[in-house]
């Protein structure tokens, strides 16, 4: 089985009459890829930033993004709020964020032990999840937004590397925390995110921070938010999708 990876430039590359079945791209760049006359049964397409910016995907020259945003809307009510601009609306978001978590929480919880550590095609398993999410929360609510001197749990980082900006070296962590751990974390910043909106204003919203990532470029305490929110909702329905695969093995396996 052939294997590329970010070493290999296949930008501009002409696939013809080529064999791709169960071929899996994984984090790569398909900005403006052309496809024509092939078979794509059971295909599936799972990106977080389809609907960034003024993107298009076209089958069949029919833009889908639009049937693909509402289905999803239909599926996890509440996520249409996530693109609320005023502090109400971004309340009644954030209230609709928590109220969908303690669902999955209580559904995994029924499930059996061992549940939340499970990984489903190389995936994170539950319990990565909600400690990425702590990262979610740390960078762009305790770093953009806050300018905390020290934003970052440990607990929020999935391997040893560099923080975000580049500071304070983390020491590997022998074995992964105990799920009540993660969880007591988690819920510290779900209420840190619960009381910024308490207390945030029209004006707040507006004021410009750095972008974590990149702090050469401006985001608005708006914009930082909508990145949370969109944190929250694409990592509820992977984790989510994901219940639902381990659910759906046979017993024993």
């Amino acid at each position: 089985m052939a294997t590329f990876g970010n070493a290999d430039d296949l930008r501009g590359a002409r696939f013809s009459d080529v064999d791709l079945r169960g071929a899996r791209f994984a984090g790569g760049d398909l900005s403006g890829v052309t496809i024509r006359g092939v078979e794509l049964r059971g295909a599936e397409i799972d990106s977080p930033w389809l609907f960034d910016g003024d993107n298009a995907l076209r089958v069949n020259g029919v833009d889908v993004l639009p049937f693909v945003d509402a289905e999803l809307n239909r599926r996890f009510p509440g996520r249409a709020y996530r693109r609320a601009t005023d502090p109400a609306g971004l309340r009644t978001a954030w209230a609709t964020v928590e109220d969908t978590w303690a669902a999955a929480l209580a559904r995994v919880e029924a499930m059996p032990d061992g549940t939340v550590d499970v990984s489903v095609d190389d995936e994170w398993s539950f319990a990565q999840t909600l400690r990425h999410l702590v990262f979610a929360t740390d960078i762009w609510l305790g770093q953009a937004v806050l300018r905390a001197e020290r934003p970052f749990h440990p607990i929020g980082r999935l391997d040893s590397g560099t923080k975000a900006d580049g500071t304070e070296p983390l020491a590997p962590r022998a074995e992964a925390p105990p799920f009540a751990e993660v969880l007591a974390v988690r819920a510290g910043r779900v209420a840190m995110v619960r009381d910024f909106l308490a207390a945030v204003t029209p004006d707040v919203l507006a004021e410009p921070r750095a972008n974590p990532h990149s702090p050469e470029h401006q985001e608005t305490v708006l914009s930082c938010l909508h990145v949370i929110l969109d944190e929250e909702w694409e990592h509820h329905r992977y984790a989510v999708r994901d219940l639902d695969a381990i659910e759906a093995r046979p017993a024993g396996s």
